[in-house]
């Protein structure tokens, strides 16, 4: 049986990453690093990714939760530095 842990390794994603789309989508986290890892693989899953996170960041800001928007602010520059046909 495959872990939390397998799963994230397997999407090629980070641990982050699959957290901002179990946010994003109110998922469990172990289903996110599946929904991210198709993506990852189709045409247009990467734009639809980096749009989850900075809808996640502008969540945060509204909110007033600072470090969380940070946090992802910093989850969102790996995703693009790691996964480069991401548009800026």
């Amino acid at each position: 049986m495959l872990s939390l842990q397998d799963c994230i390794a397997l999407s090629d994603l980070t641990e982050d990453e699959v957290g901002a789309i179990a946010e994003h989508e109110h998922i469990p986290d172990i289903v996110a690093a599946e929904l991210g890892h198709y993506l990852i693989e189709s045409g247009d899953g990467v734009p639809m990714l980096k749009s989850m996170i900075v809808e996640d960041i502008e969540a945060a800001r509204r909110r007033g939760d600072q470090a969380r928007s940070l946090k992802l602010r910093l989850v969102l520059h790996h995703f693009i530095k790691t996964h480069p046909d991401s548009p800026s």
